[in-house]
């Protein structure tokens, strides 16, 4: 088994900033690769930002320019950089590493 545990998530202002982390634990040998997805209230679970192993990223149109993925294999923790922040982005944030999902972690963007 593997566990995930995102942070980083609470309530900022349209313009601001925030720095998602998701820490795997258990049967892992790297956090080579992964994905976070985001959920907003009413609507279907969308793909944001994914890394693969090889460290090619790719991006969800709606946060390219903004958001950056990025992982520390050292420390088995992906991230998920937010910058430039808008309501529209408010939603549940999940980290994704295969068949393993994390608990997810509340952003809420204020107007």
């Amino acid at each position: 088994q593997v566990q995930l545990v995102e942070s980083g998530g609470g309530l900022v202002q349209a313009g601001g900033s925030l720095r998602l982390s998701c820490a795997a634990s258990g049967r892992i040998f790297r956090f080579n690769a992964g994905s976070w997805y985001r959920q907003a209230p009413g609507k279907q679970r969308e793909l944001v930002a994914v890394i693969t192993s090889g460290g090619s990223t790719n991006y969800a149109d709606s946060v390219k320019g903004r958001f950056t993925i990025s992982r520390d294999n050292a420390k088995n923790t992906m991230y998920l950089q937010m910058n430039s922040l808008k309501p529209e982005d408010t939603a549940v944030y999940y980290c994704n590493h295969f068949d393993f999902w994390g608990q997810g972690t509340q952003v809420t963007v204020s107007s």
